[in-house]
């Protein structure tokens, strides 16, 4: 795009010392070529962004004839009229500088002398120029997001690409209005994407694609117009030009063919839910962290944050893809945003909770609905929180508190003959007891030794359970430390006779050389035999 201006600023213009006389806004204008001419009557044979190069000898004399003459030239799109000074006037005539102001054409007068065959020449070679450079850069665009397209490249590599080609901030949003990533431009982001909902509701993308001269916003659509799904924004201050807009549409094809080739319909809100989560749980603290999530449609100013872990039937082997979904299904009918994703075979939630609301009500009635969707065999919840700082921790605790359930969800299996009638439990710290301090120093090395140094006895030369000799003894110790007080219950456990049962004790007695009869003896076995099993759970959740 070849401007007035830029015309103006050619060598062989400036060296003719031009001067704006008339709408001077007008140097903004775009030129498609320079028409030297002396004929009065030439605007049927200009074409829209012409600029009219004239001495003026055979311009017209009075002003009515001069007034139509201005009115055709701006009928027929004219970029602007230049006369060249010294042929017929030193001065231009005030009625034709006066109708070039009113009717908004540009006028430029050139002081100095100049071959008008040197100036068309020199136009013409710019805008070759600047086609082959248009042209070329079409082609790089296109070439960058055919090769995108092979590939099925996911959303990051394709706003990677945008922002490149655009040497401005990209962002991606949901049907929502809710920022769902963006690639930063060359300034600060943060004046671009303040407000950022109520300032996107306001854009109405009337066609395919629109500029919102308020927003300095270049807007597609992603989808037909009946299916939109969302959409991608470039930072346009100006008007843009045909190769910035066809570089937002091919950016937004690409990312419709990602979404045809992407199973997961909401495939980007998992990743982005995922990567705050990882975020929180690494470092809460960094300044634009509260900025992501409240774009991400995720407010925590003023609230209260719950950290749930969801686990499914089947423990690692159950996919945890139908909870999340149904999670994510919860919180929309409840209307409660969060943060959701899978980690291994669990589901991580961080709950945000309005501070005139209950935290753990409002926890309950989630988790309760996402057990109508989905089978949810376990669930867990960390402290009530307050401030985004202490976010990781609430997560922690509740894959803690997960952590620290016995295989029947915290129900003895001789006390309940229905092993999952607690399913719709969610557990919180104050339910798993000592288990739960367990779980939180389960990394410790120095419960680790008290462990190997209390159970060593009973285990193998190589560290595990050994002969079934020792692990009956393991056994036995268990059964003997819970039900201390109830020798007949302890010997139904194991299904032993009262005097097989004593044989038993002594025998452990010996193998670890104490007395059990020591109440703080067994109290140290017990917390040494519930410490090994939350360390050798297979089902034991990372917490980190």
């Amino acid at each position: 795009m070849l401007t007035v201006a830029d015309v103006l600023e050619l060598p062989v213009l400036r060296a003719a010392d031009p001067v704006v006389l008339a709408w001077e806004g007008g140097v903004q204008g775009v030129v498609r070529w320079v028409h030297p001419t002396e004929l009065a009557d030439i605007a049927p044979l200009l074409r829209g962004g012409d600029l009219v190069l004239t001495t003026g000898v055979a311009l017209p004399g009075d002003d009515a004839a001069v007034t139509a003459y201005v009115g055709s030239l701006v009928e027929s799109g004219a970029a602007g009229l230049v006369v060249e000074l010294g042929r017929r006037w030193r001065v231009l005539p005030d009625h034709l500088v006066a109708e070039c102001e009113r009717l908004g054409l540009l006028l430029v007068a050139l002081r100095r002398e100049v071959r008008f065959a040197a100036v068309s020449q020199a136009v013409g070679e710019r805008l070759v120029d600047r086609q082959l450079a248009e042209l070329r850069e079409a082609q790089r665009v296109h070439d960058t997001f055919t090769e995108l397209s092979v590939a099925e490249a996911g959303p990051d590599d394709v706003l990677t690409a945008a922002q490149r080609l655009a040497g401005a901030t990209v962002v991606l949003e949901s049907e929502e209005h809710q920022v769902l990533d963006y690639r930063a431009g060359p300034g600060d982001p943060t004046a671009f994407l303040a407000d950022w909902e109520r300032r996107s509701r306001s854009v109405v993308v009337a066609d395919r694609t629109t500029w919102d001269r308020s927003n300095g916003w270049l807007v597609t659509r992603l989808g037909r117009r009946e299916r939109a799904w969302g959409r991608l924004v470039v930072e346009s201050p100006d008007e843009p030009p045909q190769r910035l807009t066809a570089l937002v549409e091919r950016a937004a094809a690409a990312l419709a063919l990602h979404r045809l080739h992407d199973r997961t319909r909401d495939g980007h809100l998992r990743r982005l839910h995922h990567e705050l989560l990882v975020q929180l749980l690494a470092d809460a603290s960094g300044p634009a962290t509260a900025q992501r999530l409240e774009l991400a449609g995720v407010p925590v100013e003023r609230r209260r944050l719950v950290g749930l872990v969801l686990r499914g039937p089947g423990g690692a082997g159950a996919s945890p893809d139908e909870v999340v979904a149904a999670t994510l299904r919860a919180a929309e009918l409840l209307h409660t945003p969060l943060l959701v994703a899978a980690f291994g075979s669990d589901v991580r939630v961080l709950l945000p909770v309005p501070a005139r609301q209950d935290p753990d009500r409002t926890a309950d009635r989630l988790v309760a609905r996402v057990r109508s969707r989905a089978p949810v065999a376990t669930a867990a919840a960390g402290s009530v929180v307050d401030g985004l700082a202490a976010a990781g921790r609430t997560l922690r605790e509740a894959a803690h508190v997960l952590a620290s359930l016995p295989p029947e969800n915290g129900a003895r299996s001789d006390a309940r003959s229905d092993a999952g009638s607690d399913a719709g439990v969610l557990h919180r710290l104050a339910d798993v007891h000592v288990r739960g301090l367990l779980a939180l120093l389960a990394d410790d090395e120095r419960l680790r030794s008290f462990v190997d140094r209390e159970l060593q006895p009973l285990r193998g030369p190589d560290g595990t359970g050994g002969s079934a000799a020792r692990t009956d003894l393991r056994e036995a110790a268990r059964v003997v430390v819970e039900e201390w007080g109830n020798k007949s219950a302890a010997a139904a456990r194991l299904r032993l006779s009262r005097p097989a049962l004593y044989d038993r004790i002594a025998r452990v007695e010996r193998a670890l050389g104490v007395d059990l009869a020591d109440a703080e003896v067994r109290t140290s076995l017990h917390l040494a035999l519930l410490a090994d099993d939350l360390r050798n759970s297979s089902s034991q959740p990372a917490v980190d």
